[in-house]
């Protein structure tokens, strides 16, 4: 499920390409780097895989998600609609900007549900975020309506879904402003870093200054002497994770087919438990194959097949007793504990909303994500592993 699983020569060929100039910085230095642009050109092919007129490098997913948050010029005052099932990630840069997180349901697809934005709006409301949890797309064309007619912006959180699409187009091509993440764990990694996409320049531009000082990168003027249109801050990627980020891009549909053909087997091997569903992707076409999940009847049946699993040395989360991938586990979130002693923005006088974090506003993911849990595909599986694998799902079977 992880991009340093393929590293190789090509990673090495771009690092280099980038040290034999000794410029790792993204901006400047023009002369100096012969000709050498990691970051520049990563963006570039990554916008025109998704489709998208715009793509931004930045330090890491959740630094993508507070840029791009930004750039949509959503802060204090401000409601953001955020499924009960994302990385914590998503509620934390909300807050970073200023605003409020309102945790909503999610539907069979295990992402955010359509139906449920409207249940959450007030007249605070002014983004939804539709994450595209473990690889596979959330019911977005829906999302999308439904925040339209009621004037939503859309922030989509495809950081787990690098390379994931729904019917033929691109996730993060979708709403106003899409991220995504490649760190460490994820489908293609840089260590750390992030990407946004957007369709819209006045967006581009304002998270492009943003992420830079408020520098506003006029090629025809030294760096030191442009003009700062706005206040920023550093979330530059540099240029050995864009070296990085090239080669992985480029091996994306080698890896995605590699785990989809993975995926495959192991699904087979699950389908012959008595009971066992999988979870509903809206476009299986679209799938990265990240990870398979599946559905027991109920929940003790699902923490007997986990322990049983277990036993044979089979790694599957049960994201809902997770305390970075649910939200009503999250108690610092619960008890307002943001990172200033003021418990700020939930005490920013300009807001007087209220939040619930409850499992009573979310019976669907309190339900599902009982009797859920996930397996983690590998890209490189060995005929030996995954007959290991067979056989140790089927004996958990027997004592199920």
């Amino acid at each position: 499920m992880a991009g340093y699983e393929a590293f190789g020569k090509e990673e090495i060929k771009e690092v280099m390409d980038v040290m034999e100039t000794g410029i790792l910085m993204r901006y400047g230095f023009d002369a100096e780097r012969k000709g050498v642009f990691k970051v520049r050109q990563f963006e570039e092919e990554f916008a025109a895989a998704c489709g998208t007129a715009h793509a931004l490098g930045v330090t890491s997913g959740s630094a993508a998600l507070k840029v791009a948050l930004t750039a949509l010029d959503v802060g204090p005052g401000d409601e953001v609609i955020c499924p009960a099932f994302t990385f914590i990630a998503t509620y934390e840069a909300v807050l970073e900007v200023g605003a409020i997180p309102i945790m909503a349901d999610i539907d069979a697809s295990l992402n955010l549900d359509p139906d449920d934005i409207i249940n959450k709006m007030t007249p605070y409301t002014k983004a939804v975020i539709p994450v595209h949890m473990c690889g596979a797309p959330a019911n977005i064309d829906r999302i999308v309506e439904v925040a339209r007619k009621s004037h939503l912006l859309v922030l989509e959180d495809a950081a787990q879904a690098v390379g994931a699409s729904f019917r033929g187009k691109k996730l993060g091509a979708f709403g106003d402003m899409g991220i995504f993440s490649f760190d460490f764990n994820k489908t293609i990694t840089t260590g750390e870093g992030g990407m946004i996409v957007t369709d819209r320049e006045d967006l581009y531009k304002r998270a492009d200054w943003y992420h830079d000082h408020g520098h506003d990168h006029n090629p025809k003027i030294h760096r030191a002497q442009e003009d700062h249109p706005l206040l920023g801050f550093n979330y530059r990627m540099n240029e050995l994770q864009g070296a990085l980020g090239l080669a992985q891009f480029r091996k994306l549909p080698e890896i995605i087919a590699a785990q989809r053909q993975n995926k495959a087997a192991l699904k087979d091997a699950l389908g012959q438990v008595p009971g066992l569903t999988f979870r509903n992707i809206p476009d299986p076409d679209g799938d990265t194959a990240t990870f398979l999940g599946f559905h027991l009847p109920d929940a003790a049946a699902t923490e007997r097949f986990q322990s049983l699993l277990g036993e044979e040395k089979i790694d599957a989360v049960l994201f809902k007793k997770n305390k970075w991938h649910y939200v009503p586990n999250w108690e610092h979130l619960i008890a307002w504990s943001t990172a200033n002693s003021k418990k700020y923005p939930f005490t920013y006088p300009g807001w007087r909303g209220k939040v619930d974090y409850s499992i009573r506003i979310i019976p669907r993911a309190e339900e599902l994500l009982g009797r859920t849990l996930f397996m983690a595909i590998p890209v490189k599986l060995p005929a030996e592993r995954l007959e290991r694998l067979q056989e140790g799902i089927a004996k958990a079977a027997r004592r199920m």
